[in-house]
């Protein structure tokens, strides 16, 4: 069994994500997400979570170019600018997300979670967080070479943080 073959250990992003999303429902509002090297799991994981189910709205999984165009309305001419893996992708992917959802807050992850191209950094991830009041976290990881599982754990984990950062920021608004 190779490293990428394991279980990704989730507990503590377990534990994150349901005292998270516990404030989001008690705030009043919903999240969606927009994934793409995490492949859902993101999702997956907030939907795990009991009695929150009026806290998540939907999530996409757009990992090629085509249906992160097609799903979220994300331009070609961004990808080809600033390649699929940047701040600005993962920004036009929460901001799709979010007008194409009934939710306040859009989650968007995209980057290399093994083996990328030529002039590709393995492990680089870009999250963005958008609030339908404008507000907007992002953040631009560098987890090293590693393996898949790895890569895509932290990135949930940095998610989660940035989730947490926007429900904060909009509370206080």
């Amino acid at each position: 069994m190779s490293t990428d073959d394991l279980p990704i250990d989730l507990s503590n992003a377990e534990r994150c994500a349901k005292n998270t999303l516990g404030r989001v429902e008690r705030a009043g509002l919903k999240v969606t997400t927009a994934e793409s090297c995490t492949g859902g799991l993101l999702a997956s994981l907030l939907t795990d979570v009991e009695g929150c189910s009026s806290a998540f709205d939907r999530g996409f999984v757009t990992y090629s170019a085509q249906s992160k165009s097609e799903m979220l309305g994300v331009p070609g001419n961004l990808v080809v600018m600033f390649g699929v893996v940047s701040r600005e992708v993962a920004l036009a992917m929460a901001r799709g997300a979010l007008s194409n959802s009934n939710a306040d807050i859009a989650i968007a992850i995209t980057g290399f979670a093994g083996p990328a191209g030529v002039r590709d950094e393995p492990g680089l991830v870009h999250i963005a967080v958008v609030g339908r009041e404008n507000l907007t976290v992002t953040r631009e990881c560098h987890f090293g070479f590693g393996d898949r599982s790895l890569v895509r754990q932290r990135s949930i984990n940095a998610a989660l943080e940035m989730l947490e950062e926007m429900v904060s920021l909009l509370i206080q608004r």
